[in-house]
Formats: C-alpha cells, structure tokens, sequence
C-alpha cells in the first residue's frame, strides 16, 4: 500500500470512525413564514418547509396571519399543505376577500407526525405592496392509540384485551390470570404465584366469568402484614364443578381449596358461593384447578383486612384502665392508672406509668399491673413522747395517728393536740397548717409530789422522794454545792461554785447527780459536764464580790424527766420579788442536829423562809460590816430571805441551790444561794442571786451553745 493509500485510509478512519451522533429529536412545536414577512412576499417564487414531530404524535397547524393574492382556485399565488402525497388544503386571498381559499382561525390536524408547505407566486402581483404572506405555528398533539380503528390490513387489534394510552405511545396489558405474549400485543393464559400483599384487593379466576380455554391449575398467596387477617368475600356467581355423592358433593376434577397456616385445608366447588370467609390469619393461600374436561365459570372475590382482636384487659381494683372501648385492636394502646391514695406495682415493684399494647397475635404484651394502697412509713418518732393510730391501718393512705406526750413531764409545743394523715404524697400532714412537726417540751415546776409542810434545813426537814425534782447535788473537786434542773441540758447554780483560786475549773472536775434524796444512791449515777459559762461580770477571786454570782452548766447527754428529775421554771424578766412572800431553799449542804452539831446531811432537806425587805437585809449586812472583815456588799442583782430569829437559813454546801417560789400551782427559780454572814444566825439572813435579773443572759447562753 502506497503513502497516498495510508493517508486516504488514515483520514477516513478518523473522519468515519468516530460514533455517530444521534439525529436530533424533532421539536414538539415551532412556527414557519413565508419569505420577507411581513413584508410583501417576491413574485416568481416557490418554496417548500417539511415539518414532523415525535414519533406517536400528530401535527396541528395554525394560522396566525394569511394574506396572498386571491384567484380562483388559487390559480395564480397560493399555499399548499401535503401529508406525504395527499392534499390538506390549498389556500390565497385574506380573510375578508371575496375570492380565493382562506383557511381561518380553526387549526389544521394531520393524520401522522409531518406536513409539508408549499409556497409558490407567479410574475404578475399588481398588490405586489400589498400581500405579505403568511405566519403559522405548529405543535405535536398526542395521539390515542387505543381509540383509533382497528388495522384495515386485518392483523387485528393494537392489544388483544387491554390498551393503555401513554404520551406519544401505548402499551398493552392483560386480565388477571393472563400474560402478555413476546409481541407485547396479544395475551395467552397464566396463573400462577402471584402474592397479594395489599390491603385489599380483587382475584378472580382466569376468563372469569366465561370457563378458561383449558385445564388451568393457579395459585394465589395473600399475605399481609402481622396483626392484620384477612376476610375473603367471594360474589354470588360462583361456579366450579362439582359431583353429587350420598355422601354429598364432592369436588374430584375441579376445585378451589383454601390453605389458612395451622388449620387444615379445604376443597370447595359447587354452585353455591361460599359468601364471607373469615381467616383470622394474615397469610391465606388458594389452588384453583381445573382438567380439561369438564366446565367450571370460575369464581370472583373481594379481600380485605382487619386489625387483629385481642381480649377485653378487663379491670383492676383501686384503679382504671385508659380508653375504655368496646373492643381493641392491633397496634392499641391501654394505660393503667390507680386512684389517688394506690400505687402501681408489677412484678413486685413499683412502676411510675404503665401501658400495654396489643400484639399482632391478639395478645396484651404485658399483663395488668396491680394498684397497691399507698403507706407513708413510720411517723416520725417524738422525743419524750408517742405515736397513736386514730384510723386506718399499718400506716396507710389516710391513716390518721396523733402525738402525744410523756405526761406529766411533757406537753406539745402550742398545747394543741396534733393529727397527722398519711396523704397521696406519702407524706404525714398536720391537721393545722401551724403545726409542721410536733414537739414536746419539759413540764416545768410541777412535781408529782408536793411536800405536806415545811421545816428548816439547819434541823429542817427531809425532803420526800419526788417533792423537789429540780434539786442537784454538785460535787467539784470533791466539794459539795447544789444546783439546780432548768433544761434537759442545763444546770445552773452560783458561780463560786465553779471557781478554785480564781480560775475557772474542768469540765472533768465537776459531778452532778439527781433524781433521789439519798447522797449515797446518789453518787454511783453521775451526770458529766460538756462546758461550763460563768457570767461574764462575776469577778470574785478573794471572796468579797458575790455580784452576779450564777452560772451554767451544759451536760453531756439529755436528761429525761420523771419524777424524780424535772425542770423547775424561770421566772419572768419581770417578776416581783414581795418581802414576805414565803419560799422554800433545799440542799445537801450542813444541817444541824438536837445536839446543835452541825454535819453535812447525807439526805435532801428543806426550809420554808420568806423574802425579806431589801432595806432590812442591807442593814443587817451592814451592821455586821462594822464588826466584822471581808464582808461583801448587798447589790440590786441580790435578795434576802430568812427569818430574823435565825435557825431557819441554807448554809456551806447549799450553795448553787435554789430558793423557789409557786404561782398558779408552778415552781419558779426566784433565787440562787449565794452568800451568808453565818447559817442561821440570828438578826442575818441568807443572800441569794436574784435570778430574774438574768434571764436574757440565760436563754441566749443556751441558744448560743
């Protein structure tokens, strides 16, 4: 092969053998003019436009404007419009001429997807400045195939049963139990393993209802979602072939048999339509066969579905069930809610919420709860006092209990008696929006017993058990003092008491002991001190200075009160100390005997002395500051009490006692003992710490510790 052979072969190869583009689509619509419009068209012309669309679409077109020069028959100027070689119209003149063809406002159709256009003008045109053409517009029109006449060349229908028009197409489609052939034209018989998985449907058997051209053998699988089955509704003409036994009708050549999961299966045939079938299954499968002999019409029917049953939940005691229905359905929704005062359990535990639903097969996928009665557990305690049930049981909702206290030696705070109900927040709510939690509070100057007379403690009498609660025995550093029960934590007495060459002595040092009269039962049940508070004015290092001679002293642990151990009272800030008013001092201190020998008693004694006027009191101190040292001075914060006889005093070892006086029926602390010149002495008198003087002091030195 030659150069000129290569370069003619390599230029064709590169030129020929690319790919080919595809020819464009033709449009779906345009328009077209004749030459120069809307000028006056040339004389001596002819043109011609050929004009097509999409394949399966027909071609309109529509004049906007035409105005050629008018002649019979349009002999001399004209448009003519050709499908393939046949005419669609010849036209000239305009529309108002009197001669000539024009074609109006009205679209021209034709009978396929081209039109050609040809335009001709001959060389004589006297309105050559007048006639301007014409000016179309075409569009593609979809054509119905379906509707169209079948084929003049005898092969039939476009689709032997069933057209369905597209844009532009068609295709072909078959009756159920048929198929469409390869030609996507015609339909031949089949039936088998077709799935139905809608909600509802329509099955029939083929060429229902005229009999199918041949033995047939089809099956049908109706399968839905779980938790709904399915109803089959077969149409009154029903008709499979059948033969009449003794037995009764039998269904040997011909059948429809029925196949619900877990059931045995069942043939019908007959003329009798077996009406509404109910499954109560999702899945149902059908066999419908028939041999070549014999006639069956088939059969036709409706299937739909119903949401699975479950059973009523029925109720549950102290509660409800939420909505109430008549019956309830795949997929619904019951909740559980107990009446005020219960509580929801299950299992054995308690639950907040509860809700059940129904499962796809018919069952609730968890069973009922339980509404248990609220309880709100124990109270809570009291401190020296009690709980009693008033009303229901075991600390239920709306158990009612009241507090008590230990009487005689408490009583509720507010004196009020206090109920409490066990409510719906599990919580034990007071009868009075006052009352958040109850308390008791000590009994205070009320002894169980009361002392039938009085003596004095130099000689004096013993005090009977439980006549004088409040009294302390004080021992600190193995010497005797008294003091005296203001709290269940607090002891006070004289503040000399607590102090050893002028300091302050240790908690350690000190013993108290209460509760009997007897010295000896006393000392093996001591009470320790926790802290110590001298008032902060006491300043008496050589014995001369018994102003504001008090203090007190915490304990370790709280006393509880009997009767033998109370409280006595406080008096007021403002209580009136009466000369002559009698009162009563008691002690462990020195007593005297017949013999006037003076000894420490080992039992608790007693004296009734009266207050004496604080003008007498001063005199006689200071009278025995003219004969005497080191005699300390009377202040406002000191009283007297006594008798000017003598023999009827406190004396060493009653210091830190009390002197006390009554009003309506209550003890009250009016005093302290304190100091003396000499016990008993005649024309003396015993000088107590007026305690009113310090109440202040002694609530916040309480409150602050």
């Amino acid at each position: 092969m030659g150069w000129t052979a290569c370069i003619i072969l390599f230029l064709y190869m590169s030129v020929c053998g690319g790919r080919r583009l595809p020819d464009p689509e033709p449009a779906m619509h345009g328009g077209v003019q004749s030459p120069q419009y809307p000028k006056p068209y040339p004389p001596n012309l002819q043109q011609q436009w050929d004009l097509s669309v999409p394949e399966g679409y027909r071609m309109t077109l529509t004049f906007t404007h035409l105005d050629i020069e008018a002649s019979a028959g349009c002999f001399y100027d004209s448009l003519t419009l050709f499908y393939d070689t046949k005419i669609l119209g010849k036209f000239c003149g305009h529309e108002n001429s009197a001669e000539g063809h024009h074609p109006g406002n009205q679209p021209i159709l034709s009978p396929g997807n081209r039109l050609s256009l040809v335009f001709q003008s001959d060389d004589n045109n006297p309105e050559r400045h007048q006639n301007v053409g014409f000016s179309a517009q075409y569009q593609a029109i979809d054509i119905d195939e379906c509707s169209e006449p079948d084929p003049e060349d005898g092969s039939g229908p476009l689709c032997s049963q069933i057209c369905l028009n597209t844009l532009g197409s068609y295709i072909c489609s078959c009756h159920h139990g048929y198929e469409l052939r390869s030609d996507q034209r015609s339909c031949m018989l089949s039936c088998g393993g077709g799935i139905y998985d809608e909600p509802e449907g329509h099955l029939f058997s083929p060429g229902y209802p005229e009999p199918p051209p041949h033995g047939v053998s089809c099956q049908y699988f109706i399968s839905v979602e779980l938790g709904f089955t399915v109803t089959l509704n077969f149409t009154d003409n029903f008709h499979i072939e059948s033969v009449d036994t003794d037995q009764g009708q039998i269904c040997p050549h011909h059948w429809l048999q029925v196949t619900i999961p877990d059931r045995e299966p069942w043939k019908m045939c007959g003329r009798t339509s077996p009406g509404l079938i109910v499954t109560s299954s999702n899945k149902v499968k059908l066999d419908y066969h028939t041999d070549g002999e014999g006639l069956s019409r088939g059969w036709s029917l409706d299937y739909s579905t119903y949401r699975v049953k479950c059973p009523l939940p029925g109720s549950v005691d102290n509660g409800r069930v939420t909505p109430s229905l008549t019956e309830y359905l795949y997929r619904d929704y019951i909740s559980v809610r107990c009446n005020q005062g219960y509580k929801l359990m299950r299992d054995g535990q308690e639950v907040e919420a509860f809700s059940t639903m129904c499962q796809s097969d018919g069952q609730w996928h968890l069973p009922l709860p339980e509404c248990h009665i609220l309880d709100c557990g124990e109270p809570e305690p009291l401190l020296n006092g009690g709980v009693t049930l008033l009303s229901g049981s075991r600390n239920q909702y709306l158990s009612v209990v009241q507090y008590h206290c230990n009487e005689p030696f408490y009583s509720l705070l507010g004196g009020m008696n206090v109920v409490f109900t066990c409510q719906a927040d599990r919580k034990w709510r007071s009868n009075s929006d006052i009352v958040v939690s109850p308390a008791c509070i000590a009994v205070c100057g009320q002894p169980t017993k009361l002392i039938p007379g009085y003596q004095r403690i130099i000689g004096g009498s013993e005090a009977p058990d439980d006549t004088i609660p409040w009294q302390v025995l004080l021992s600190v550093n193995g010497g005797r003092g008294g003091g005296v029960v203001i709290a269940d934590r607090w002891i006070m007495t004289a503040a000399h008491n607590l102090m050893s060459n002028g300091m302050l002595v240790s908690n350690s040092s000190v013993r108290m002991y209460m509760g009997l009269t007897q010295v000896n039962s006393l000392l093996g049940s001591p009470v320790l001190a926790t802290s110590i508070h001298i008032h902060p004015d006491y300043n008496n290092p050589n014995f001369e200075d018994y102003n504001h001679d008090i203090a007190l002293i915490k304990l370790q642990d709280a006393v509880t009160f009997t009767s033998s151990v109370m409280p006595i009272c406080l008096p007021a800030e403002d209580a009136i100390y009466t000369s002559g008013v009698m009162g009563m001092v008691s002690g462990f201190g020195i007593t005297e005997n017949a013999a006037n020998i003076r000894t420490l008693t080992n039992k608790l004694k007693f004296v009734q002395i009266p207050i004496v006027e604080q003008s007498t009191c001063m005199n006689s101190i200071t009278l025995e500051q003219m004969h005497r040292e080191r005699v300390p001075s009377l202040t406002g914060n000191m009283f007297c009490a006594g008798v000017p006889e003598g023999g009827k005093d406190s004396c060493q070892g009653d210091s830190g006692s009390p002197y006390i006086l009554s009003n309506a029926g209550r003890f009250w602390a009016a005093g302290i003992v304190s100091w003396g010149v000499e016990c008993g002495k005649q024309g003396t008198y015993g000088v107590y710490t007026r305690v009113a003087n310090y109440i202040n002091w002694i609530n916040k030195t309480m409150q602050e510790n």
